[in-house]
């Protein structure tokens, strides 16, 4: 990847000046050809074959996502497009005294059906690599929080690759330079890269003609079957297979977020199997089992391939709903909750429709404000409203709409009070709790009955500091996490430190008061357009 990326950028070069990207190709050429360049760059390269090659083998069902079937893919044609890369380059100043210089090859290809099968053979290499790493890394927090500049970066660099390769070519073509560029032994080069690719396509026949064989073997030789029971039907498959793979194979909808490498935990099961039938878990699957804090009787559905008939049961469902629904998405959101005050009191003096129509009329004003800016009201639960922000943004974006739309719920609920107290002869008050952070998204319930919530620490957390905006006598309670990604600035809120049941440490936080929150409805109105979490 380290070549790739440093290849790519010396062709951006050509954009400055060709002298300029030979310049820089001098010193790579310099550090690729000594011998520990030599050795750390194609022993890159053939691990990396050897590794394509061994996960190629080791799959005992090519069932896949296509994003994993796009990177099997370019891998293993990678070789082909190298071929003559190889040759033209080192193979040309090894056996020839050729050089590598962007003036013979830029020269030599411009115009030619070359310099397209050149971009190709460049953009499936980078995106190769680019998939390797999001696949690798897509489970982490942070790799989540930079994809967006990671995916820009991405696209750009062989863009600027192309763009640079054919600056080079035109240069040489306006100056005439063109007639310096050497083009003796290029039928023997042509050659060389040919019997490459036909030795590497040979080679991935035969493979795939030994998948083939053992797999007819099996049956021939009547392999005795492992049977495995899931929860809504048996399934038999040969010794050797994972229980993911057995998963795919059969139509079975089974979640796995790294794609069956032990990096995340999403594949889970619970098994019961007789003594013997499990092998220990490897290295990769304790670690990452470890993490979880995984009970003995949980395994890692990618990595256990039993030796005998088991029963397994999935622990996280995969539905072909829409990714944002799909229960085990992770997002960085801001929860919001909001709680009517005397509600009992309330309810004891009123009679039951009445309360309906306190209740109906509360959830509609929190509902409409939630969704006003962006947030989805997602449980009504009692007096008590959960409302989610980020399912389609950026977190500070996400923050800053639950601070817009707690505003407007303070301005909302406190003229609806009035009334209220009017009506009933009592008046509710109410308080929030804001936090912000990673959950777990998606429909969750039990057959028919599901909804849309999110799970996690952050929304605990939520819920806990609106009990809190009770002690501190707020309006709203929030983090000061979720303050600093709004850009709230309010004059005069200080900062205190909360001990907040469920967390081991304190949680500083900001509570905001009815005045504090009409300051910012003031301040929004001065200034029309403006976000209230501007300050």
């Amino acid at each position: 990847m380290a070549y790739v990326t440093l290849h790519l950028a010396n062709h951006a070069l050509g954009l400055v000046s060709l002298a300029a990207a030979e310049a820089v190709l001098g010193v790579a050429r310099a550090v690729w050809h000594s011998l520990p360049g030599t050795l750390l760059l194609y022993g890159a390269a053939a691990t990396h074959i050897a590794m394509a090659v061994s996960a190629l083998w080791e799959r005992r069902s090519l069932r896949m996502s296509w994003i994993e079937a796009v990177r099997l893919v370019l891998g293993l044609s990678l070789p082909l497009l190298l071929a003559s890369h190889l040759t033209a380059m080192r193979w040309a100043h090894e056996a020839y005294g050729l050089d590598g210089s962007y003036l013979r090859v830029a020269g030599g290809l411009w115009g030619t059906p070359g310099a397209v099968f050149q971009l190709t053979m460049m953009s499936a290499a980078w995106a190769h690599g680019c998939l390797g790493l999001h696949l690798a890394l897509r489970a982490r927090p942070w790799w989540r929080r930079a994809a967006a500049p990671l995916l820009a970066a991405a696209i750009l660099l062989p863009v600027l690759a192309a763009t640079g390769f054919a600056a080079m070519g035109r240069e040489i073509a306006w100056t005439g330079l063109a007639t310096a560029a050497p083009h003796t032994r290029g039928a023997d080069l042509d050659l060389v890269a040919d019997r490459l690719r036909w030795v590497w396509g040979a080679g991935l026949v035969a493979l795939l003609l030994a998948r083939l064989g053992r797999a007819a073997w099996g049956r021939f030789a009547g392999t005795p079957r492992l049977t495995l029971r899931y929860p809504q039907r048996a399934v038999q498959v040969p010794p050797g297979w994972s229980v993911l793979e057995a998963s795919r194979a059969h139509g079975i909808a089974h979640l796995s977020v790294c794609g069956g490498r032990a990096r995340c935990s999403t594949c889970r099961v619970r098994v019961r199997a007789p003594a013997g039938h499990l092998p220990p878990p490897s290295a990769d699957e304790q670690r990452t089992l470890a993490r979880v804090h995984a009970p003995a009787d949980v395994r890692l559905a990618c990595q256990l391939r039993p030796r005998g008939d088991i029963e397994v049961l999935p622990l996280f469902s995969s539905s072909p709903s829409p990714p944002v629904h799909r229960f085990g998405t992770e997002r960085d959101v801001a929860v919001l909750f909001v709680d009517l005050r005397r509600w009992s009191r309330l309810a004891e003096q009123q009679l039951p429709f009445d309360l309906v129509y306190v209740l109906d009329r509360y959830f509609a004003l929190v509902g409409e404000a939630v969704r006003a800016h962006g947030g989805v009201p997602n449980q009504f639960i009692g007096d008590s409203v959960m409302a989610i922000f980020g399912l389609q943004g950026d977190l500070p974006s996400a923050c800053s709409a639950a601070v817009d739309a707690a505003v407007r719920i303070d301005a909302e609920l406190g003229a609806w009070g009035d009334g209220l107290a009017a009506e009933f002869g009592q008046r509710l008050d109410f308080g929030m709790g804001l936090h912000a952070g990673r959950v777990a998204v998606g429909e969750v319930g039990y057959q028919d009955t599901t909804s849309l919530t999110a799970v996690g620490e952050v929304v605990n957390t939520a819920s806990r500091l609106q009990d809190h905006s009770k002690v501190a006598q707020a309006r709203l309670v929030l983090s000061e996490f979720a303050a600093r990604q709004a850009g709230l600035q309010v004059p005069g809120m200080r900062a205190i430190d909360v001990e907040v049941r469920g967390r081991s440490q304190p949680l500083r936080v900001h509570a905001l008061d009815a005045a504090a929150l009409a300051r910012l409805r003031s301040a929004s109105r001065a200034r029309p357009g403006a976000r209230l979490s501007s300050g």
